[in-house]
């Protein structure tokens, strides 16, 4: 299917799945902070819903452990001031 579609498959050597675990780790925060417990009716209400928890909140808002307690937006413009 992957071939019809024009698509390479990404996968690590057998047994090693840290390719996959920065993306497992994104949707699940997603899930559990942003869109957990909400039935959409329509396919354009879900849209808004990811896109407003990705970019308002969790790249202008949202904390993280990695930069310091800051949010991704904060953390660039204290890379480009430094």
């Amino acid at each position: 299917m992957l071939n019809d579609y024009g698509m390479v498959c990404s996968k690590s050597r057998k047994g090693n799945c840290w390719n996959n675990a920065p993306m497992e780790s994104f949707f699940g925060t997603l899930k559990t902070e942003s869109l957990h417990r909400i039935d959409f009716v329509f396919r354009e209400e879900a849209r808004r819903a990811v896109f407003d928890s990705i970019e308002v909140f969790y790249s202008r808002k949202r904390m993280h452990v990695v930069f310091d307690y800051a949010s991704p937006t904060e953390f660039k413009k204290l890379a480009e001031v430094a």
